[in-house]
């Protein structure tokens, strides 16, 4: 697989991940099969996926565990990234913002010991906290480089404001934000911003949470708890009004004898050699396919037909207000 460079820092990565969100949490039969997520896992390195993704957050905790036993004997093949700032480790542990100095530090030291390891290669802020000062937080995490628990880190959904105050005081590595066919707001300005900073994007969700799979027509497919029944892209009649860009998908996929999935990676791939995005599944035979996808090679005219694509109906989230801070 091909290899690209996330930051000035010069974090070399393959440029498709694996997101390991749903294997524990969120979405229709996490936690339900550990070993196959396990055995995912494991077929990833052997393809040459490098770039794993998790977060404390994410069961709480319990997909770090899992990450962590799936690494054993395996962490030095990899560059493990995990993120902070969403659980509240000052006083009971519960969900919410976080991002001083002191939960920084009580953050790692949990995502390290169950993680497994010494050091994370990726640390990033979950979500930014408005009642912390950014310059507080980076500064904690440069400290943490300096002592070698981790070697970068980085921001996701943050605004470019805050982007260019943490790059000045310690470089950001990457910024994790959604994006794909299904989510295009980082073109107007994170993408600019972080091309001009040197900073790596690490897209997340690159397939529109399922959507763009082609396999998500109707509610009757995810479990009762699955996130994306109240999601709004998913809700009421939206998703009626959506699934037409997944048939424009489709057809292209049609084109060049490849999956949906295959099409939307390899779009985004085309946007820039400083994007990798991170995929998720629990499953062996998705994993292949997402992977598949880094030799597949789409040309000037279908690129741009897929950005043409309209985009969807309904916000990414019911609540947006934690995004872009």
């Amino acid at each position: 697989m091909k290899h690209i460079t996330l930051g000035h820092n010069g974090l070399d990565v393959a440029r498709i991940g694996l997101g390991c969100m749903g294997m524990s949490a969120f979405y229709s039969g996490a936690g339900m099969d550990d070993a196959a997520s396990i055995r995912t896992i494991h077929r990833a390195i052997d393809l040459g996926v490098t770039l794993f993704d998790t977060a404390e957050m994410y069961g709480p905790y319990l997909n770090e565990e899992l990450l962590g036993r799936a690494l054993a004997g395996r962490r030095d093949q990899i560059v493990l990234a995990t993120k902070f700032g969403t659980l509240l480790h000052r006083t009971d542990g519960s969900f919410g913002l976080d991002g001083s100095a002191e939960n920084v530090r009580l953050a790692v030291e949990g995502s390290l010991t169950r993680l497994g390891t010494d050091h994370i290669d990726l640390y990033y802020q979950h979500r930014m906290d408005p009642g912390v000062p950014i310059e507080e937080t980076v500064g904690a995490l440069a400290d943490l480089i300096t002592e070698g628990k981790i070697a970068h880190y980085g921001l996701s959904e943050a605004a470019p404001a805050t982007i260019r105050r943490a790059h000045a005081v310690h470089p950001v590595t990457a910024l994790q934000t959604e994006y794909s066919l299904w989510s295009r707001d980082p073109e107007v300005e994170l993408l600019p911003l972080v091309r001009e900073l040197g900073i790596g994007f690490v897209p997340y969700s690159p397939l529109g949470r399922g959507f763009l799979t082609g396999t998500i027509r109707s509610l009757d497919t995810l479990d009762e708890t699955d996130f994306r029944r109240a999601a709004p892209r998913f809700a009421g009649d939206n998703l009626a009004a959506n699934i037409p860009i997944v048939d424009q998908v489709e057809a292209i996929a049609v084109e060049l004898d490849a999956t949906p999935a295959q099409v939307a990676l390899a779009w985004l791939l085309a946007q820039g050699e400083d994007i990798a995005p991170i995929p998720g599944t629990k499953r062996v035979e998705r994993l292949e396919e997402n992977v598949a996808a880094d030799a597949l090679t789409l040309s000037a005219e279908q690129v741009t037909a897929l950005s043409a694509i309209n985009g969807p109906v309904g916000d990414r989230y019911a609540d947006m207000t934690p995004l872009n801070r």
